[in-house]
């Protein structure tokens, strides 16, 4: 039997998300002046909250990001930086949120088992 229940692997599950995405707008943001560059992201909320009401595990999810096809600047390139950037600062936010629960549930796990191994 595991000790993590499916809301903590849906946690984990979710900062896997948010950590590919991370990556994926920094990357954005690296290539903002790179003529003809395509910026990528990945919905991984939309994707968890899709695979859990099938009933999936939140352990077999897997992330796909995608290519958003857009020009914004005269050279080809599609990355908005204004944009990318507070969606970097959102993604960090959310990650912290994310690993804060996280911490907190783990913690209520140590302490009900240190509680019922006491003699």
């Amino acid at each position: 039997m595991s000790l993590l229940d499916s809301t903590q692997l849906a946690l984990e599950s979710a900062m896997n998300g948010s950590m590919l995405r991370q990556t994926l707008l920094t990357n954005d943001l690296a290539n903002a002046d790179t003529p003809g560059f395509q910026p990528q992201d990945v919905n991984f909320q939309q994707t968890l909250a899709q695979a859990l009401a099938a009933g999936q595990s939140p352990t077999s999810v897997s992330f796909t990001p995608s290519t958003q096809a857009q020009v914004v600047n005269p050279n080809g390139n599609g990355v908005s930086t204004d944009l990318t950037e507070t969606d970097i600062a959102e993604n960090a936010l959310l990650y912290q949120e994310l690993t804060q629960i996280t911490a907190a549930r783990e913690g209520i796990i140590q302490t009900a088992i240190s509680t019922t191994s006491a003699p």
